[in-house]
């Protein structure tokens, strides 16, 4: 799988806003992921959204969104061009569960390279997950989070939504490791 990362943390860069006005804490009550719309849209989403923010994982979610994707490179995809012609994308604002772990650039930048790793080292094509650090404003105070956006293609939307959920699914054992 084609996997990079990157920091945006400048001060023009877009912030994640950890506890905003539509935000469902799957970590209380993950009954509520019925309630997330996006699971609807997406096979698979709701099972990766709960596995992610279940008692194991190192990260929680705190907002989610899927897309269609505009025109996609082959070449980043891992991809020919007939399975390019749909692409449908995904993004997850991840917050580490314990919020001091990535207190610093050095340590975010040392849990993109993990998971790069290990998600580069998954034999999947047609899709790429980009991880984007970011300030990430909770209530009392600015740290970092990740913005990770999956995206997949194929010769038809069905196709995409399907590298998609597979794409979703290698993620979250890529951090949680079950």
């Amino acid at each position: 799988m084609e996997a990079d990362w990157e920091f945006e943390i400048g001060g023009g860069a877009p912030l994640i806003e950890a506890y905003w006005g539509g935000f469902v804490d799957l970590r209380a009550r993950p009954g509520r992921v019925s309630e997330i719309k996006e699971c609807h849209d997406l096979p698979g989403l709701a099972d990766v959204l709960l596995k992610l923010n279940g008692v194991g994982s190192p990260v929680w979610t705190s907002k989610t969104d899927v897309f269609l994707a505009e025109r996609v490179d082959p070449d980043e995809m891992n991809a020919n061009d007939d399975e390019t012609k749909a692409a449908i994308a995904c993004y997850l604002d991840l917050l580490p569960r314990m919020r001091d772990s990535w207190s610093d650039a050095p340590r975010a930048e040392e849990f993109c390279r993990q998971i790069c790793g290990r998600l580069a080292a998954q034999p999947l094509r047609c899709c790429r997950i980009d991880i984007v650090v970011r300030r990430t404003i909770f209530e009392e105070a600015a740290e970092l989070g990740t913005t990770v956006y999956a995206t997949a293609c194929g010769a038809l939307l069905a196709d995409a939504k399907q590298q998609l959920a597979k794409c979703l699914a290698i993620l979250a054992t890529a951090l949680v490791g079950h």
